[in-house]
């Protein structure tokens, strides 16, 4: 189940439709993902280390508060908390928006989709209310599930270029099909580094996984090699063997090369998975937003009605407090006024977990330094190329968005000092 919170948290909806902004870089796009993909092994292999020697609920907070302290351990939480909520509006979104190749009214009946969202928002809290063991079956069955397409995709693929289909793969000419500048891999790795979000998705709910020490590390790096793996081999399949103009302008890729390989029936189908994939990344994304603010409010860096339990011993209250503002972000999507600012806030969100990546990394070479971490070569080799690497990525992003999610950071801050005052400590 927490490998499946891995893979299912990575594998969401988007990736149905990456292919479409990668077509245009031909190569470029696979070097692209094998640097992500390298970068995120490095990344999974310094959480699976941290959650080994500090099996604590809250995964990135709980590290960084070991090795910097309440103050920075805050801000890195803060940031990464609000880049699930306001990220899960966009997933949330993204499923109901498959479900209307199958029924046309939720696009053509205004409110319709908003209301589906917000329902399909409160189903899942309630089942991750209801315990964490139901909330990991509904992760596992709905990553089967979403998986069953991209492998087909994969195997699709191969018959293709084998020859044992009845329509045999050419590969297309693309523009710059051979360019492997360095400004076109690291545009193609910008793209692909949002796949790497949810790697660390298993280390937030340590308190509800059994053997933490072992499991975490465990499902923290077979989740990552594995959906790297199904991202590099399925995109690249659709990348290569369309043309790069038809996947360009594809509304949904995966979909026309399902077509264009086996059937129009099979691509319609594929959408029913694309949203199943989409359902499944939104409830273990619903899970983490409720984990990570009763992580800190147990900690005492967040208001103390945030870490009462439930009867089963769950943090009800965070999830009901986080799904609140998840469904305003939803219904905010819905003002054309808002749909620029909501555009850009998702960009941001996204920044500022990439801070949550530098800030782990960071806290995993301090721990090293102070003696707390195991300071083995091989692990202080990848936490350093973990910080390189998320260095990389936040200058991918752009200067504006780096800019605006330092100021997400700091505008933490006054919660801090509140929560500092009512748990009677100095502010300073």
């Amino acid at each position: 189940m927490a490998t499946a919170l891995v893979v299912g948290n990575m594998i969401g909806s988007g990736v149905f439709l990456l292919p479409a902004a990668l077509a245009p870089y031909g190569w470029s796009a696979i070097a692209g993902w094998i640097m992500t993909i390298a970068g995120g092994i490095c990344l999974a292999a310094v959480f699976a280390a941290l959650a080994r020697t500090f099996p604590k609920a809250g995964g990135p907070y709980a590290y960084a508060r070991e090795a910097f302290g309440a103050a920075p351990s805050f801000m890195v939480a803060w940031s990464y908390w609000i880049s699930i909520w306001v990220g899960n509006a966009a997933v949330a979104t993204g499923a109901v928006s498959y479900l209307s190749v199958f029924f046309p009214q939720i696009a053509e009946t205004t409110g319709l989709h908003a209301l589906i969202t917000c329902g399909a928002i409160w189903l899942l809290t309630a089942v991750n209310c209801r315990g964490a063991f139901l909330a990991g079956s509904v992760q596992l069955v709905t990553t089967v599930l979403k998986i069953m397409p991209l492998v087909a995709v994969i195997l699709l693929a191969g018959f293709a270029l084998s020859g044992v289909s009845d329509k045999p793969a050419a590969l297309p000419d693309f523009n710059g099909f051979g360019d492997f500048k360095l400004a076109s891999i690291t545009a193609a790795a910008t793209l692909t580094l949002w796949a790497l979000l949810g790697l660390e998705s298993a280390t937030v709910p340590a308190e509800h996984v059994e053997n933490p020490s072992k499991t975490i590390p465990r499902a923290t790096m077979t989740g990552m090699i594995f959906a790297g793996l199904i991202y590099l081999l399925s995109c690249s399949a659709v990348i290569l063997l369309l043309p790069a103009d038809e996947v360009a302008a594809s509304n949904a890729p995966f979909a026309d090369f399902v077509g264009a390989y086996l059937s129009s029936d099979a691509g319609r189908l594929l959408a029913l998975f694309a949203a199943i994939s989409g359902f499944g990344a939104l409830n273990g994304w619903i899970m983490v937003q409720g984990e990570l603010p009763y992580a800190m409010a147990k900690g005492g860096v967040f208001p103390r009605f945030l870490a009462k339990e439930s009867a089963r011993g769950l943090p009800v209250r965070a999830h009901v407090t986080s799904s609140l503002l998840l469904t305003g972000i939803v219904m905010l999507n819905y003002s054309k006024s808002m749909t620029e600012l909501f555009t850009f806030i998702v960009l941001l969100s996204t920044t500022a977990s990439l801070f949550m990546f530098l800030a782990t990394a960071l806290s995993a070479l301090q721990l090293q330094r102070t003696g707390k971490l195991n300071s083995s070569p091989m692990l202080l080799a990848a936490a350093t190329a973990a910080v390189v690497y998320a260095i990389w990525t936040i200058y991918g992003a752009g200067g504006e968005a780096v800019a605006w999610g330092t100021a997400l950071l700091f505008a933490g801050l006054p919660v801090y000092a509140f929560t500092r005052w009512q748990n009677g400590k100095a502010v300073g």
